[in-house]
């Protein structure tokens, strides 16, 4: 997968009331065109698959209609351009499971816990999703859809709406900075030709008489296993992002006399 450059997408640029037609099935379908089978799910679906594989900056009407074996002006009799195939495409790719078992045993803390786990995942299925500016999205089936089921999860906190909202919020931030992380680690790799194991052996010499100068005590006296890659980093932030609300909510709770 690659990076695609460091550009940055940004949702809602294109046309937004033909995108929420698109979204909405409320515009007029184009008729049947040249290509048998082509259909807006069809370019969507391989402009996803081809930002997967090779990152947004692969991502053109030319590249999706050499995919689909048909001439680039023929997308256009489904799609504005690639402003508005990116908001459907980050729709899309927010579909939520019609499991409900996945959001959980049906307590809110549950249904946040498995949000975030959810959201990494998501994150991990579609890298290109962090070269996107998402501060203000085009709300489709999709994104409602997902955002209706963990609500109704989450109200029996007792917070009011806006602090609902702020608790989705900030578990989405708190992802996003995982996989941010997770992504930057992997793309160093790539690009170094080195192990994350490689890299840290190259700084061993340094910094063992760093540590043994008597400058560092602390650091000098962690055990062996601090920095093992065996710990769960995200895990354990996300279990005490929930352990804060938890606390809150007991507390909220308390002082409504419930």
């Amino acid at each position: 997968m690659s990076s695609g450059g460091s550009s940055t997408e940004t949702s809602g640029s294109g046309d937004i009331a033909r995108t929420l037609d698109l979204l909405w099935g409320t515009g007029q379908r184009p008729s049947r065109g040249p290509k048998p089978g082509l259909t807006l799910e069809r370019i969507v679906e391989t402009a996803i698959e081809v930002a997967d594989r090779d990152g947004l900056g692969a991502l053109s009407m030319r590249r999706i209609a050499t995919e689909l074996g048909t001439g680039t002006m023929s997308l256009y009799r489904y799609v504005p351009g690639k402003a508005e195939l990116l908001d459907l495409m980050l729709d899309r790719v927010q579909r939520p499971s019609e499991n409900p078992a996945d959001l959980g045993d049906g307590g809110w803390r549950s249904a946040l816990e498995a949000l975030g786990r959810a959201t990494l995942a998501l994150y991990r299925r579609h890298p290109w999703l962090l070269e996107v500016n998402q501060s203000r999205p085009i709300l489709g089936p999709s994104a409602l859809d997902g955002m209706e089921k963990v609500l109704s999860r989450i109200k029996p906190m007792g917070l009011s709406d806006p602090e609902l909202l702020s608790a989705i919020v900030m578990i989405d931030g708190y992802v996003v900075g995982a996989a941010r992380t997770q992504l930057y680690q992997e793309q160093a790799e790539h690009s170094s030709g080195l192990t994350d194991a490689e890299f840290w052996e190259a700084q061993r010499p340094a910094l063992e008489k760093a540590m043994n100068s008597g400058r560092y005590p602390v650091m000098a006296a962690l055990s062996d296993d601090t920095f093992s890659s065996g710990f769960d980093h995200f895990e354990f932030g996300l279990q005490r992002i929930l352990d804060g609300l938890e606390e809150f909510v007991s507390r909220r709770a308390a002082e409504q006399g419930r």
